[in-house]
């Protein structure tokens, strides 16, 4: 496994519609998915999407921590979603405070759906779905918006609550 190099903000790879994934077991695939988590981890992310790491590929990785949700059951391991569908149920909204490995320093309230049902495949080439709601829901909107080439900056509505994350703090 090998670290890779996450493409920063300004990059055009973060800012165009990634392809599908047509064989989620070949090997180039399964290497990147191992190096994408290897990444994730060393960068204390809950998610990295592959045009994040200069890859075109409608493909992410994330895990939801046990620190991000009220109940421990509620925490995954680090998985992958290939070729992801994500479609919201309901019109209720949330705000979720987000920030990016390809935009470091900075946080923002963004609003994102409360609920979504998801599908996709997973690093065998089998089908997953399920439903998820808070940080779950949050952390798969975030990740699918890279696909879609959309960073969260262009999903802010209210720009007093964007800023860096050491000024927050103060």
């Amino acid at each position: 496994m090998a670290l890779l190099k996450i493409a920063r903000m300004g990059n055009p790879v973060l800012h165009q519609v990634a392809q599908a994934v047509s064989d989620p077991k070949a090997p180039e695939i399964q290497s990147l998915i191992a190096d994408m988590m290897e990444t994730m981890a060393d960068a204390r992310g809950a998610g990295l999407a592959a045009p994040q790491v200069h890859q075109p590929l409608r493909m992410f990785v994330y895990h939801v921590p046990a620190s991000r949700v009220a109940n421990p059951e509620e925490a995954l391991l680090p998985r992958v979603l290939i070729n992801p569908e994500i479609v919201p149920l309901g019109e209720e909204m949330m705000i979720c405070t987000e920030g990016c490995l390809s935009i470091p320093g900075l946080r923002a309230d963004v609003p994102r759906y409360a609920a979504v049902r998801y599908s996709g495949l997973d690093q065998d080439g089998v089908l997953v779905e399920g439903e998820a709601t808070g940080f779950h829901a949050n952390v798969l909107q975030h990740e699918n918006d890279h696909l879609d080439g959309i960073l969260y900056p262009q999903r802010i509505t209210d720009f007093d609550r964007f800023g860096y994350v050491e000024e927050a703090l103060r």
